[in-house]
């Protein structure tokens, strides 16, 4: 009886392969960027799973193709690049990674937080360029964090993680999300609050809503215009759920202080976005959940859904 074919859209360890290969074939595009469009319908055409990533989109044109589908394992705990009412249609699984994620991302988010609040790259900068030749009291000077506020916007499990760490620096937190948190309220001490309220209280916004229709350009104009002068922006859900443009212009007319973003509209970013030419942004090549140990816990978990699957079983993380 042939085996069914998997076909994986980056390349992953050894380890991951061989959990597939004990059910399937594997093909897997091995070069050090996305697949194009054209071979990504070519190479899942005869697939009966897919080991996806946040840069392959799963839409009808694929899965139209691609008849002999049975399961969409996407490695990352988002999963805007698929269309779930077209991969329903057609009867497939979807599957994410949640939750092995949770702590490298929320020690991303509090990193960037704070690399953003005390000017740490622009300091190294400052130091590398020769720029630094004499101390000044107000030299770099950037905003505190210890006993700050820290509004978090989308209170999901990262949101807690995050607001953990800030418990042990003292902040006073407080989140704006669809459903309290009762128990996150009980273990960090975090209050709910409307959006308008968080906005104008918080001295670091930090964004963590996932990217729908109804989350897209989710902080603009009026959104920024509420934030304090002083306040610090920080985004690790997706770029699509900031107006970039009315980010630049609240940066640029000082109506907010600094921007600490992980994410970008387009990505990879596009060197020309006025953002990057800001001082006070710092900005990364979306490394949420880029620890080693997380990578790997992510592919294992996206390969074992594939497996279970395969074998006739129910998956571990169904969306």
């Amino acid at each position: 009886m042939k085996k069914p074919q998997v076909f994986v859209t980056r390349k992953l360890t050894d380890e991951v392969v061989a959990m597939l290969e004990t059910v399937a074939t594997v093909d897997m595009w091995t070069p050090d960027y996305p697949i194009p469009r054209d071979l990504l319908l070519e190479r899942t055409r005869h697939a009966d799973a897919v080991l996806t990533m946040l840069t392959e989109r799963i839409d009808e044109e694929l899965l139209t193709r691609a008849k002999q589908l049975r399961i969409v394992a996407n490695m990352a705990v988002g999963y805007d690049n698929i269309d779930l009412a077209a991969c329903k249609k057609h009867g497939v699984v979807v599957t994410n990674t949640p939750d092995v994620l949770t702590e490298a991302t929320a020690d991303l988010a509090f990193a960037l937080l704070m690399a953003t609040g005390r000017r740490l790259t622009e300091a190294n900068r400052f130091l590398l360029n020769g720029e630094w030749t004499s101390w000044s009291p107000m030299l770099l000077a950037g905003q505190n964090i210890f006993g700050t506020t820290l509004g978090i916007i989308g209170m999901g499990r990262i949101g807690e993680a995050v607001a953990s760490r800030a418990k042990g620096f003292g902040m006073r937190i407080l989140y704006h999300n669809r459903n309290r948190k009762h128990k996150a309220e009980e273990e960090t001490g975090a209050h709910w609050a409307e959006l308008a309220a968080l906005l104008q209280e918080s001295d670091y916004v930090l964004l963590l809503t996932p990217l729908t229709e109804e989350t897209r350009h989710f902080m603009g104009e009026r959104e920024f215009s509420l934030m304090k002068e002083t306040a610090v922006f920080i985004n690790v859900s997706r770029g699509g759920t900031v107006d970039e443009a009315a980010l630049y212009n609240a940066l640029v007319e000082k109506r907010i202080w600094a921007a600490g973003l992980d994410v970008f509209q387009v990505e990879p970013v596009p060197l020309d976005n006025p953002l990057l030419r800001l001082p006070n942004v710092v900005a990364l090549p979306h490394i949420g959940s880029a620890t080693l140990q997380t990578r790997s816990d992510m592919a294992r978990l996206a390969a074992a859904n594939i497996v279970a699957v395969l074998n006739g079983k129910e998956p571990l993380t169904a969306l």
